[in-house]
């Protein structure tokens, strides 16, 4: 199978997926409960989210291994079922994509804290690793460290990744907006220092998820893009910020709102576009038909 950025090369810009456990919760998913347990546990839920996407025209679909390291499974009692979850996982993005549809494995923060000792740069990056052996081994062929807002967390894995497998990498932050029209993410990231380590550090593709609305994502694409211009960035807005409602949160942005931004999102420089948290299928149509019409 070709790499993302091959095709990216062939193709022009490509479609990625969108939230994954707004499914997950519709199906049944309660408060406290480990996400990536379904993995064994109810695989034909988790199999048909990565289906749902493909219908929709999603050049990429993700994992439900966001929260897999062994960290964050140890919470649930379920650290020694570090690989078996993970190659689970991939194994069923895998089975929905074929051999046309790249997987890029979700590798989400640890949780732990490097500047604050909670934990030290060998454990960490043995963390990562094992996740990342596993999610290889269940078939997906590229990853995507999501989410970071450390550096010094996200270099650390990246290497590590690296290093000890032939996964494309991927690695995308959250930032917050500040006056002045500034972002950074709460650990003090700049997309500028972000594009510059994480390059240096191995990454494939650079990218900006979750946190922000599609508009609002559009100055941190373009920051990154100038900062990397020569490396593909991806970008996962959230479907606007949520609203607390009797019903729970529900998410603003309608798909035909978030394809409006498409234009401006690509002419910023982003090549793989696709959604965050309240994003559906629905979206990802519409977000499709904005790509193809804008190239």
């Amino acid at each position: 199978m070709k790499s993302i950025c091959e095709k990216i090369k062939e193709q022009g810009a490509l479609i990625s997926d969108g939230a994954w456990g707004t499914f997950l919760i519709a199906n049944g998913l309660k408060a406290g409960e480990c996400p990536e347990l379904w993995n064994i546990e109810r695989p034909d839920v988790v199999r048909g989210i990565a289906e749902k996407y493909i219908a929709a025209g999603s050049d990429m679909v993700t994992t439900n291994s966001f929260g897999g390291t062994r960290i964050k499974l140890a919470a649930y009692g379920l650290g020694d079922r570090t690989v078996e979850i993970n190659q689970a996982a991939a194994r069923l993005s895998r089975e929905a994509a074929g051999e046309e549809v790249n997987v890029a494995a979700s590798i989400g923060p640890s949780g732990k804290i490097l500047m604050m000792q909670d934990i030290t740069e060998e454990v960490l990056a043995d963390v990562f690793r094992e996740q990342a052996l596993a999610l290889e081994a269940g078939g997906a062929d590229a990853c995507n460290v999501e989410t970071m807002s450390a550096i010094d967390e996200a270099v650390l894995a990246v290497r590590a990744i690296k290093e000890s497998t032939n996964l494309e990498i991927i690695c995308s932050f959250t930032y917050d907006s500040e006056s002045g029209g500034t972002y950074h993410t709460m650990m003090g990231a700049s997309p500028e220092e972000m594009a510059l380590a994480l390059i240096d550090a191995g990454a494939d593709i650079l990218g900006t998820n979750c946190s922000q609305g599609s508009r609002q994502m559009i100055d941190v694409v373009r920051a990154l893009h100038r900062a990397a211009p020569d490396t593909p960035v991806l970008v996962h807005p959230n479907a606007g910020l949520p609203v607390l409602t009797d019903d729970g949160e529900t998410y603003p942005e309608t798909p035909d709102f978030m394809a409006a931004c498409v234009p401006e999102l690509l002419d910023a420089g982003a090549l793989i576009v696709g959604g965050c948290c309240g994003t559906s299928p629905k979206h990802i149509e519409a977000i499709k038909a904005a790509v193809a019409a804008h190239q």
